[in-house]
């Protein structure tokens, strides 16, 4: 992956609509969304990325990898959000979105998702040119 400072190129803001039944590309057109927290931790042989997006439920994320970049999206359930009466409200409502640009150290035909408990986890596997090696001397 590939960064400014830490191997991530982070793109924060995009917009949404909050119109129910909408298309995923509609849902980011227009409106507000916000940036999960992301953790990104290296092990030897890949990068793991661990995006925070409490509320959403696995059928409302979506990963899309295009031209070297990964882009994560979350969308919110608009309907039953707004009709709640709330109390205390400290939160806003918006979708999520995300997007890194990854580098050609990672083996995008091998890329793994899952997602729990509001946590999606992508494991981004290195290819084996760039994985450390000891080299035996003769």
């Amino acid at each position: 992956m590939t960064d400014n400072q830490n191997d991530v190129n982070v793109q924060t803001e995009q917009n949404v609509k909050t119109e129910e039944n909408q298309n995923w590309e509609c849902a980011f057109e227009n409106g507000r969304n916000f940036a999960p927290f992301v953790d990104i931790y290296e092990t030897k042989d890949e990068f793991v990325l661990v995006a925070n997006m409490p509320g959403i439920s696995k059928e409302n994320v979506k990963l899309k990898f295009e031209e070297g970049s990964l882009s994560i999206f979350g969308k919110v359930d608009f309907e039953n959000l707004l009709k709640r009466k709330y109390l205390l409200k400290e939160t806003e409502i918006g979708n999520y979105y995300r997007k890194f640009k990854l580098s050609d150290s990672i083996d995008e035909s091998k890329i793994e998702a899952s997602y729990e408990n509001g946590q999606l986890t992508v494991k981004l596997p290195k290819h084996e040119r760039v994985k450390p090696r000891t080299i035996n001397i003769k």
